[in-house]
């Protein structure tokens, strides 16, 4: 019987090379993927879909298949496509710190090198962890198991043309969770984040909290806050 091909992966994230979060994406891979990293050098959270068109970057590698890039996400992707295109099956952005739920998918850099591998008819998959206080190893290697179980089902329903995957995994009591929490297909949610500052001196400061945000039963805010993992499929059109 021939042997099986291994999954071929690019990952990337918004957090930077150095991430727990990236490294427990790499521990969710399958056994035998193959995998090439190119994230950015440094944290670029909450950057949305920014690529850089006016100037040069320098993008440095920094150890066997792991590459160091001085821009966004989405520069991430379109390096790594620029040059290894053909080496990859399979698109994987996070494990990002901090949910991107409803509307955080349109400002999040991991949600953006998804797309971006979208735009180019990648499959392509990003996941996210919701905290509501701060994480710990324990809870990114728990991260990692819970990943490494979602992701058979996710890459035999790869999305279609101009579609990715959004997981979001929830925040639960530090300690084991056996079995793993369910996971959920929800649509995304589509609750505005509160217009809540405050003002000092003409500085605007945000104060919304991120667990009191408005959510809609079923959609993929709810069904993370209440402790499942949501997997929402997302359309570029």
């Amino acid at each position: 019987m021939p042997r099986a091909k291994p999954l071929r992966c690019l990952l990337t994230n918004d957090d930077g090379l150095d991430a727990p979060g990236l490294a427990a994406l790499e521990d969710a891979l399958p056994d035998g993927s193959e995998k090439l990293v190119f994230a950015p050098e440094r944290e670029r959270s909450a950057c949305s879909h920014q690529v850089t068109t006016d100037r040069a970057f320098r993008v440095r590698r920094v150890g066997r298949r792991r590459y160091a890039v001085g821009s966004w996400p989405a520069d991430c992707v379109r390096v790594a496509l620029h040059e290894f295109a053909s080496r990859f099956d399979w698109v994987l952005a996070g494990i990002n710190h901090g949910a991107n739920l409803g509307a955080d998918v349109f400002y999040s850099g991991t949600v953006a090198a998804a797309r971006e591998a979208a735009l180019f008819g990648l499959p392509a998959i990003a996941v996210s962890h919701y905290r509501d206080r701060v994480l710990s190893a324990h809870d990114w290697s728990r991260a990692a198991a819970w990943t490494r179980g979602l992701l058979p089902w996710l890459l035999e329903r790869p999305p279609g043309r101009g579609e990715i995957w959004n997981v979001n995994l929830p925040s639960l009591p530090s300690g084991p969770v056996s079995p793993a929490p369910e996971w959920v297909e929800c649509g995304l949610d589509p609750s505005p984040l509160r217009l809540a500052y405050s003002v000092d001196s003409g500085d605007f400061h945000y104060e919304g909290v991120y667990s009191e945000r408005e959510r809609q039963p079923g959609r993929d805010v709810d069904v993370c806050f209440r402790g499942a993992i949501s997997v929402s499929r997302l359309s570029l059109g």
